[in-house]
């Protein structure tokens, strides 16, 4: 009777046994063609450019633009935040007959842009241009902040931590199934754009969602911001404008509406915000390869808040306006000490002060 339990329980023993290997072997087999999917789709283009004809979604600015930089084909890039999402790729080829790359990051800190550019100079070191857009207030900053934490298994080298993408539930489901299963490929010439439709960019919209600061006392020195400025410049700005002589950067600040101009006041920095424009035109414009173009002071934008849906992120249309001073050389900043195009810095920050000094804003609040 013993002998015949002890046989049984050999018998459950190597069934278990067979069917533990069994499961093991379907869940290998399993893994291996999820990772030969991803890896064939590559849906962050971190192995190689886009299939031609799969219905890529392009939706994940931290994951996909470091493998768009890498691996597509451009001779030039627009980098910066959410005040760039909406220039149109397609104006740059019209206009200037560049093959420009998207590679927005919203709200966007200085290391942001030196991450990416690190990967388009290490891919694509001949690219003719690099079109950046500075939002004064992210300067500040410590210079190793990112807006968002980043996946930097996408930023390396290193194949051992790719698992975290090639056995990744969300990218197998969300950009490897749903495109074959509902195929609306992102146009790449508008990818990232903004959500807002019309009827958002109105001046009631905006004040319905805008609340002025509070009054502080304290005014900031003028030179308060300019050690993080310069640091966060040598460190993640500089360095690639110095390597490579051989790339235009075109520096632009964008044109936020006139409401972003009485936090400045309310916040009393309005000496510091124009001391930063500044030296950061000065500074960047001091280099041979570098253009600046002002676009804050543009009455014709920033005034108008039916522009606008917030008070800073503008209408679509005035990508294409900048889009074409970059073509045309309207709203450059002169080099100092040259007779080059453009007004000097100075000119238009005179200009601005002079709009924030003359703009009534207790009567537009007051609406």
């Amino acid at each position: 009777m013993e002998r015949k339990e002890s046989s049984c329980k050999k018998v459950n023993k190597n069934s278990y046994q067979k069917a533990l290997l069994t499961v093991g072997a379907l869940a290998f087999a399993f893994a291996v063609a999820v990772i030969a999917l991803v890896v064939y789709v590559d849906p962050f283009f971190h192995y190689h450019k886009p299939l031609s004809g799969f219905p890529y979604q392009v939706d994940n600015q931290l994951s996909q633009n470091p493998g768009m930089a890498k691996n597509m084909e451009y001779d030039s890039a627009i980098l910066g935040s959410s005040m760039t999402v909406n220039f149109n790729t397609h104006w740059f080829e019209e206009l200037m007959g560049l093959d420009t790359i998207k590679l927005s990051y919203s709200a966007a800190f200085p290391k942001d842009q030196a991450n990416i550019m690190d990967i388009i100079f290490e891919h694509n070191p001949d690219v003719k241009k690099i079109f950046l857009g500075i939002d004064v207030i992210t300067y500040t900053g410590a210079v190793d902040q990112t807006k968002y934490p980043i996946p930097e298994y996408l930023y390396d080298d290193n194949l051992l931590n790719d698992v975290s993408y090639v056995l990744n539930k969300d990218v197998l489901l969300n950009y490897v199934l749903r495109p074959i299963a509902d195929p609306e490929p992102t146009d790449l010439a508008t990818v990232y754009a903004s959500w807002w439709t019309e009827e958002y960019y109105s001046e009631e919209w905006v004040l319905h969602n805008y609340t002025s600061p509070k009054q502080v006392e304290e005014v900031t020195a003028a030179d308060a911001y300019i050690p993080s400025v310069e640091e966060n410049l040598t460190v993640n700005i500089c360095p690639y404008i110095e390597a490579n002589p051989q790339t235009e950067f075109v520096i632009f600040f964008p044109p936020y509406s006139i409401l972003y101009w009485n936090d400045v006041l309310k916040e009393n920095h309005l000496e510091a915000t124009i001391e930063e424009y500044r030296y950061i035109a000065n500074r960047l414009n001091a280099y041979d390869n570098v253009e600046v173009y002002f676009f804050p002071d543009r009455e014709d934008i920033i005034l108008d808040l039916n522009h606008y849906a917030d008070y800073s992120h503008y209408h679509p249309d005035f990508n294409r306006v900048m889009t074409e001073c970059f073509a045309t050389g309207e709203c450059l900043v002169a080099k100092e000490g040259t007779e080059e195009p453009g007004k000097p810095i100075d000119e238009y920050l005179a200009h601005m002060r002079k709009i924030v000094d003359d703009f009534d804003f207790t009567a537009l609040l007051e609406e």
